[in-house]
């Protein structure tokens, strides 16, 4: 079977915009097919969302990731706030097999007490350590990872990797998940994270490194009109 990229991107309606726009930088750049799913929490049978909290509607069932790969092989998980400025094959050839997952293992405090649509943006440890992840799906730590499991399971026990150990936690260059407003501008990097607000929102349009989304959404308007 020729190699692919497996591409699980979060996918919340009220900001529809962003995984189209994160999917087209991501395809315009790709070196190798790409695989994408849209992890829409409403399409998993069998998962009924439990928690009360979180600022996106797939902020849990991204750790059904093995689950929805059959246990099979690799997958990424992307946050839809994002976008692509490097081949996505980069970051899938980063896979190391001794790992169960490969994070950006961000350490920083939060400008903003608040980010988009009015959510609270709190510290805690391993902060958007979850936002991108290289995922093992075969490990076979992460079989446990079914709805149920996910279901039963808090936000702290989740976004930390509890069930892990942290050797088992590899690390990804942070140029991979590069936090827009958090970080210091920086264009060149791989991918740019919008954490605080994706651009397509009225309050983030103009910020920090905002250009490069809205270039990418006038190439997912191309051929409108004509």
């Amino acid at each position: 079977m020729m190699e692919r990229v497996n591409l699980i991107v979060g996918f919340d309606q009220r900001e529809a915009i962003a995984y189209h726009v994160f999917c087209q930088s991501v395809i315009e750049r790709a070196s190798l097919p790409v695989q994408f799913l849209p992890l829409n929490p409403k399409s998993i049978a069998g998962y009924t969302e439990r928690h009360s909290d979180g600022s996106n509607v797939f902020i849990y069932t991204r750790f059904l990731t093995p689950y929805l790969m059959d246990y099979k092989g690799w997958a990424i998980f992307a946050d839809g706030d994002m976008v692509c400025n490097a081949d996505i094959a980069e970051l899938w050839r980063l896979r190391d097999p001794s790992k169960a997952v490969m994070v950006a293992k961000h350490d920083y405090k939060t400008k903003a007490e608040t980010k988009y649509l009015g959510n609270k943006n709190e510290n805690y440890p391993r902060k958007n350590w979850s936002s991108l992840i290289l995922w093992n799906c075969e490990h076979p730590d992460n079989r446990q990872l079914d709805p149920s499991f996910v279901e039963s399971k808090n936000g702290a026990f989740l976004h930390r990797f509890t069930w892990l150990r942290d050797d088992q936690i590899g690390e990804i260059p942070k140029e991979w998940n590069w936090l827009a407003i958090e970080y210091e501008p920086k264009p060149e990097v791989k991918l740019v994270h919008y954490t605080l607000g994706t651009p397509c929102f009225a309050d983030y349009r103009q910020t920090e490194m905002a250009e490069l989304w809205h270039d990418g959404l006038k190439r997912t308007q191309e051929g409108l009109g004509k």
